[in-house]
């Protein structure tokens, strides 16, 4: 008995300096500089120059424009429609590789992983290549007589769409994959056997088991997505604007550090919030007493 209550002791003692360097990096590298970000967002004026004091006037800018809040739905929007849609190309092939053979998903997981060893610039060219008017997609299109001259299917948000949708699917399909695998097939073969057709297997038993990894791949994808800032100023143009578009105006273009950094932090503050609210309405209840292999 007092061995085993030492182990725990011990235990912690042994993980703190493993924890140190992750913790200091963390610290040196990102809490450090957003309290940075944070003071600076506080400064009345629009430059940080012999800047003193604290203000709101950055946030009441922010929110009291119509085109600011206006843009910030947009960014939002964005967000949740990439996530449903890498959520309905990625669980198929989440689960599909999950249920392969150690050696045949060998292969196919080099492909899901090989898009994310590109350099984001070179993806978001490619597709530019591809849309362009005399792109691959139109080329085909006209050869097949469906249009009868090259389409715009550029700068607009359903292109800033489709190209976030292919930058973050493999995030989903391997946050579906790591928990299909912990599946016990037998709990399959046990529906079937009760008389479950595929449907009812597939929403009354993989489904529920799956919704960690689902809802895990979600946060993932609409923290990225919320915060996108290349793609849509490449892809989409004037007419698909982001907040982090907004962003880099402010701090690179016009020099506005106090009001970038305010927006830095409601589109933060949006995130966090709606991850929270996602988290205490939706994840929580769907994983409580949840238990995989």
């Amino acid at each position: 008995m007092k061995s085993s209550a030492a182990e725990p002791e011990g235990g912690k003692k042994y993980w703190l300096p493993l924890l140190a360097p992750a913790s200091l990096t963390l610290l040196v590298f990102l809490l450090i500089p957003a309290g940075i970000v944070l003071r600076i967002s506080f400064y009345p004026g629009s430059t940080t120059i012999g800047a003193e004091g604290y203000s709101l006037a950055q946030y009441g800018k922010f929110f009291g424009d119509s085109l600011y809040l206006s843009v910030l739905g947009e960014t939002i929007s964005y967000a949740l429609i990439v996530c449903l849609g890498c959520l309905v190309l990625g669980f198929p092939v989440g689960y599909s590789l999950a249920r392969h053979p150690p050696a045949k998903r060998r292969l196919r997981m080099l492909m899901v992983i090989v898009p994310l060893t590109l350099s984001l610039v070179v993806v978001v060219f490619g597709w530019l290549v591809l849309l362009g008017r005399h792109g691959l997609v139109n080329n085909l299109l006209v050869a097949l007589g469906i249009v009868s001259s090259p389409q715009q299917l550029l700068f607009n948000r359903t292109a800033v769409v489709i190209v976030l949708i292919q930058q973050f699917l493999p995030f989903m399909i391997l946050s579906v994959m790591n928990v299909v695998m912990q599946i016990d097939p037998v709990l399959e073969q046990a529906s079937t056997s009760l008389r479950a057709n595929r449907a009812r297997t597939f929403f009354k038993v993989i489904i529920p088991l799956s919704t960690p990894g689902i809802l895990a791949g979600l946060s993932l994808i609409f923290v990225m997505a919320v915060s996108a800032f290349v793609t849509p100023r490449l892809v989409g143009g004037p007419r698909a604007q982001m907040v982090g578009g907004f962003i880099y105006d402010q701090i690179l273009s016009t020099s506005n550090w106090p009001f970038g950094a305010a927006m830095a932090f409601i589109l933060l503050a949006v995130g966090f919030g709606l991850m929270a609210v996602l988290n205490a309405t939706i994840i929580r209840p769907l994983t409580r007493g949840l238990h995989v292999r």
